[in-house]
């Protein structure tokens, strides 16, 4: 999944060599919080958060089939 959101936002970026995820692994829950170069954060996270909540879908569709919640973070 890391690589997953890795591929995604690299092809959203200016600066795609900034763009890295870190994944905390819980019992029920995986957080990733994705880290872009400050220039960039308003194309991830898209018009009105429409980019962001688009990535957050797919992101919790993929995890609930594998039978646990995820919760994706942006940060600069």
């Amino acid at each position: 999944m890391k690589e997953f959101i890795e591929s995604i936002a690299r092809q959203l970026v200016d600066h795609p060599d900034s763009v890295n995820v870190t994944e905390v692994e819980g019992e029920k829950t995986t957080v990733y919080e994705l880290r872009v170069y400050s220039d960039d954060l308003g194309k991830v996270i898209g018009r009105k958060g429409q980019t962001a909540k688009a990535i957050r879908t797919l992101i919790a569709a993929v995890s609930a089939k594998k039978g646990k919640r995820a919760l994706l973070e942006i940060l600069e």
